[in-house]
């Protein structure tokens, strides 16, 4: 399998592409964090810069609340490709004021995803399954379980739980069951859907077991921001039922970078993935045991018609080799 190194000799860019790009751009950071989607992105941007823009790239291994905390003393690392905003609270809010960084895209459409799921095999025999009513009505055909996430630090446990309640779970014979760690919940879905038993609960996205595995999204109604707050409390009284807003993920730069390089400012403002597609990805990485510079190249080689339309006229030439030949 060809990593970034040897495609780039395979594609002979270095000698053969004109040096179009190099006085566009100088030093860039941009982090590398903790969860895959991000270090991918990050790994597609970077060979894009480098070999599209003349960029140096230093990448700061970081997470959402050191790089924040990086950019407020520091107004570094230059480029955070993968923000949730559910988790950068006010520090996020008092940077964009401060204007010491703006937001460049959704880096994930729609978004991060939670959400109850059954199995699409279970949805496409029994339709009403798709609701939350017709599961109420059916609970056997679930198993009358619904998997729910760790407690112990797990926020989505006490909203699940909550939700349920709002629902009447109890009352209509269906058990919420909290598993030991994530590691449980994936494994109970797996093993669900490989012999192709009942299975509902909850998960999210992206992820590489749900780009895995073709589940449904169950519709328990429409987002109420009020109760979903609400729903945070493990002691509210009368819980009402709420599906989960869509977390939203930026990928944001300071301003003084987006001042000094607005061509490489607008690149990494077109880069922009399906949820669902990067879940794929994922996917794609853990059945082959690949690496994360060879689910680059995977994404790359596969998918030119999309990131060749996030370039400029320059970039395009320079990386017309691969364009063109791999």
């Amino acid at each position: 399998m060809k990593n970034l190194k040897l495609w780039l000799s395979a594609a002979a860019i270095a000698t053969t592409a004109p040096n179009i790009a190099a006085a566009e751009c100088g030093e860039v950071s941009i982090t590398e964090m903790t969860f895959s989607s991000a270090i991918i992105t990050t790994e597609i941007a970077s060979f894009l810069m480098e070999q599209g823009y003349g960029c140096t790239v230093t990448r700061v291994p970081s997470d959402t609340i050191p790089a924040l905390t990086s950019l407020a003393e520091n107004n570094e690392p230059d480029i955070v490709t993968e923000l949730w905003v559910n988790s950068a609270g006010s520090a996020y809010e008092k940077l964009k004021q401060d204007d010491v960084i703006q937001d460049m895209t959704q880096v994930l459409q729609p978004g991060g995803l939670e959400a109850w799921w059954i199995p699409t095999y279970l949805a496409e025999e029994h339709p009403e399954l798709k609701t939350i009513q017709g599961i109420l009505d059916n609970p056997d055909l679930v198993g009358n379980r619904f998997n729910n996430c760790p407690t112990g630090g797990w926020v989505c446990s006490t909203i699940n739980r909550n939700i349920a309640r709002a629902y009447g779970f109890e009352e209509a014979g269906i058990e919420v069951f909290d598993h030991g760690g994530g590691e449980t919940l994936a494994a109970s879905l797996a093993s669900a859907y490989e012999a192709k038993e009942p299975w509902f609960g909850y998960y999210w996205e992206p992820t590489a077991l749900m780009g895995r595995f073709d589940m449904t999204m169950v519709d328990i109604g429409g987002v109420d921001l009020d109760a979903h707050k609400a729903n945070l409390n493990a002691d509210v009284v009368d819980p009402k039922p709420s599906a989960y807003p869509p977390s939203l993920v930026y990928t944001v730069a300071t301003t003084d970078f987006i001042d000094e390089y607005p061509e490489v400012a607008k690149l990494m403002s077109n880069i922009s993935f399906e949820t669902s597609d990067m879940s794929a990805l994922l996917a794609w990485k853990d059945e082959n045991n690949a690496s994360t510079e060879e689910a680059a190249v995977h994404f790359l080689l596969n998918n030119k018609d999309v990131w060749r339309d996030w370039l400029n006229e320059n970039a395009r030439q320079k990386l017309s080799a691969v364009l063109k030949d791999n």
